[in-house]
């Protein structure tokens, strides 16, 4: 569509409709997941999200990917469920960088939100994206973040499904010049009405755009 894109799947009495934003007044991209549940039987669903993280031109992390991420380091606020990134500069001259990610759940919870910072132990050993040992294991995500040497960002929230019902989680990442500016965006986007927010002005905006282009 003109304001999203959208992506429909579905398995058993199940179905997932994944909505993926940019928002048009700031550096955010919104990917909201629904889960409806059609059977008679209460289901436990886990929405667990996967982002690498560059912060840096695209030729510079096509060319040094391994020595780029180096300069990457995750924290995690626990008070906000916020996961923050920055990369590390290099010289006084080299602009300062920031990411947010996070997750606003429309549903019944089961536990705490869960974290992960760290590919490797995310994939696990020799597995790679599809097998991943934090989708298939049946564990929890670690919660490992710091100085890492391959960035991720990972949100995990389980969430119980009643029949006829339907769940969400709109997991949101934003980027900023500063620390204080990214958490700021995070603390405006940080609930349910800024994703209906996020809708309306990429609707509008799509408009405006057919409308200049006839």
């Amino acid at each position: 569509g003109e304001d999203r894109a959208t992506i429909v799947r579905r398995d058993g009495d199940l179905t997932t409709v994944l909505d993926v934003i940019v928002s048009a007044e700031s550096d955010a991209e919104v990917r909201r997941v629904s889960v409806s549940n059609a059977g008679d039987r209460v289901r436990r669903i886990e929405f667990t999200s996967y982002a690498e993280i560059v912060l840096a031109p695209p030729a510079a992390d096509a060319a040094h990917p391994a020595f780029s991420k180096l300069f990457v380091q995750t924290e995690y606020l626990a008070d906000t469920g916020d996961l923050l990134a920055t990369r590390r500069r290099r010289s006084a001259e080299e602009p300062e960088a920031w990411v947010a990610h996070f997750a606003v759940i429309e549903g019944v919870p089961i536990g705490e939100q869960q974290v992960e910072t760290d590919r490797a132990r995310f994939l696990g050993r020799g597995r790679e994206l599809r097998s991943a040992t934090a989708v298939t294991g049946g564990g929890v995500l670690s919660g490992t973040v710091g100085t890492v040497l391959d960035p991720i960002f990972s949100l995990r929230h389980c969430m119980r499904l009643a029949p006829e019902a339907t769940a969400r989680v709109a997991f949101l990442t934003l980027v900023a010049p500063t620390r204080a500016e990214v958490l700021d965006l995070a603390d405006r986007h940080g609930n349910p009405a800024a994703y209906d927010r996020a809708v309306t002005l990429a609707w509008t905006q799509g408009q405006v755009q057919l409308h200049h282009l006839g």
